[in-house]
């Protein structure tokens, strides 16, 4: 556990320290092997304002809970925990987790990733607070392969995107670089998310309605942690594009429900073509031409009827 006092991350802040400015959310699982070297990156934090971390652990299994009881025996003003008693899965507590934040602006940080940076949380907030054309920020991202971790290549992104961009191809990054603005859409979910794998490229093309994306090159990388049992690096090829195209529908729904058509129109054609990577034109070819076969044969059928009740009627 980080040495560190409440009292000396503390001595700097300036307003009501009830108040926080940020909120940093973190969601546990059966981390016990991780979530120390996240909090301790948490509260290693640097600010001149109040910031408070919100965690929730979904029903972990293992020591999670008697650690993080711990750092909140430690950090009773700062960090604000809820302990669920009925697992909801990762997907329903990234939602709650946020929901429970207070602060003007969110970070995110999963217990099992961590910061590098103790001025990251203050260059996020102070951009944010200058820029407010500007809904979020995001920082520099390095992987961190756990034994067993399949290596792949990332391309994450390093580039500033507009408010249309970032509704489209969303942040192109890992969750924990981010720090954005506590939008209202938070406290009324959308029910379309449930039908979306890829939450987090959900969330960010919600965030793109409020604004534009900047970059941070200058804060230093935040570890991102590889697992080998990682929910979407698991999975095969098919698979991954299967969780796309769902996420694209439900992206769909949603945007056609608000009355969005260019948005709706465009995801829809997202699907549309992640629908023949899936399964190959040649399968629409004979899908089509069965269906045209049956409604022709359908059609002759429905003639002869016809003719044949012309011809009894004489």
């Amino acid at each position: 556990m980080i040495e560190r006092t409440e009292a000396e991350i503390m001595k700097n802040w300036k307003g009501d320290i009830s108040k926080p400015v940020a909120s940093i959310c973190t969601m546990t699982y059966n981390l016990e092997k991780y979530v120390s070297e996240a909090l301790d990156s948490l509260l290693m934090q640097e600010t001149d304002f109040p910031f408070e971390m919100v965690i929730d652990d979904d029903c972990s299994s293992d020591r999670t809970v008697e650690i993080i009881k711990q750092y909140v025996e430690k950090f009773p003003n700062i960090i604000n925990v809820n302990f669920r008693k009925k697992n909801v899965g990762m997907r329903m507590n990234f939602v709650k987790n946020m929901q429970r934040a207070n602060g003007k602006y969110i970070a995110l940080c999963d217990g099992d990733d961590y910061w590098t940076d103790p001025l990251k949380l203050q260059k996020q907030v102070d951009f944010l607070e200058k820029n407010d054309e500007y809904v979020l920020t995001h920082a520099p991202l390095e992987p961190l392969y756990e034994e067993g971790s399949t290596k792949r290549t990332f391309n994450w992104s390093n580039e500033d995107r507009d408010a249309l961009e970032l509704q489209k191809t969303f942040l192109g990054t890992g969750t924990c670089v981010a720090c954005f603005r506590n939008i209202d859409i938070l406290k009324d979910y959308p029910n379309e998310y449930h039908c979306s794998p890829l939450n987090d490229n959900f969330f960010w093309s919600l965030v793109g309605a409020y604004g534009k994306s900047k970059f941070l090159g200058d804060i230093k990388v935040t570890k991102y942690r590889q697992h080998a049992g990682g929910d979407y690096t698991t999975k095969s090829q098919k698979e991954k594009v299967l969780m796309h195209q769902q996420t694209f529908l439900a992206l769909y729904g949603y945007y056609l429900r608000i009355g969005n058509i260019p948005l709706s129109e465009y995801f829809y054609k997202q699907s549309v073509e992640y629908s023949f990577v899936l399964y190959g034109r040649s399968f629409y070819v004979k899908m089509l031409s069965k269906s045209f076969m049956d409604q022709g044969i359908r059609f002759l059928k429905g003639m002869i009827l016809k003719v044949l009740r012309v011809l009894k009627i004489r």
